[in-house]
């Protein structure tokens, strides 16, 4: 069962999601917060496995909140603003749903959340770093050791590999990619960043509690702060 938190500041909109998440077994709601500032202790008292997360709220946006926490639960919005769509898909949210949810809408989003969702949203098991991934961007194709990709970079809808002194577009989204990788050598920097920790060469303090990585080719990239304390654990003794 998935542990999750409901933030949403109108009281009958929170009331109606909540009334329809206690339909779904596979959802546990810990808590429900009408304020980001309230959001952010339940999150952090509880480590939700998911937010339904409201976007245009007093105070701060959904978006600030998410940018606050040291960890990355998954994301559905909940919101009657289409014109944020765009921006959220640097969070890579599970799904993006329109005020007012049916309950056939909420479904598909808890499908999307669930273990067999997750599968089908993978090609295939997890590569090895050894691995020979065959790329085809356009009229160039490309035979890639995994190990020999420095990073990965978001972009709209493609993701960009970077690798030996060549770049390449593919037509995945980064989530779909991450599933891939083997964990022991590649690491979720950001929303915008999957690296190769063995193409690191220095590590600086950043902004905040992040890091700024320093890669093979010169780039450099920052960590999120929520992401800072895993790239600490996984460099550590």
């Amino acid at each position: 069962m998935m542990k999750a938190v409901v933030i949403e500041d109108s009281r009958l909109a929170r009331e109606g999601l909540l009334r329809m998440l206690a339909e779904f077994d596979a959802i546990e709601v810990v808590g429900s917060a009408d304020h980001p500032a309230t959001a952010l202790v339940l999150i952090n008292t509880h480590r939700p496995d998911v937010l339904f997360l409201d976007i245009h709220m007093p105070g701060e946006s959904g978006f600030e909140l998410l940018d606050k926490l040291d960890y990355a639960p998954r994301v559905v919005f909940t919101t009657a603003y289409s014109e944020y769509a765009y921006r959220s898909f640097d969070y890579n949210p599970v799904d993006y749903l329109l005020k007012p949810i049916s309950q056939e809408r909420l479904g598909d989003a808890i499908d999307k959340l669930s273990p067999r969702g997750l599968v089908d949203a993978a090609s295939s098991e997890p590569l090895e770093i050894t691995s020979k991934m065959f790329i085809k961007d356009g009229d160039d194709c490309h035979l890639v050791t995994l190990g020999s990709i420095r990073y990965f970079e978001s972009c709209k809808n493609y993701v960009i590999v970077f690798f030996d002194e060549q770049k390449a577009f593919v037509k995945k989204s980064l989530n779909t990619v991450e599933t891939r990788l083997p964990k022991r050598h590649f690491f979720r920097a950001s929303r915008q960043y999957i690296v190769n920790l063995n193409a690191i060469v220095a590590i600086d303090e950043g902004i905040g509690d992040g890091y700024e990585l320093t890669m093979s080719d010169g780039k450099v990239l920052e960590v999120s702060r929520r992401n800072a304390s895993e790239l600490k654990k996984r460099l550590s003794f």
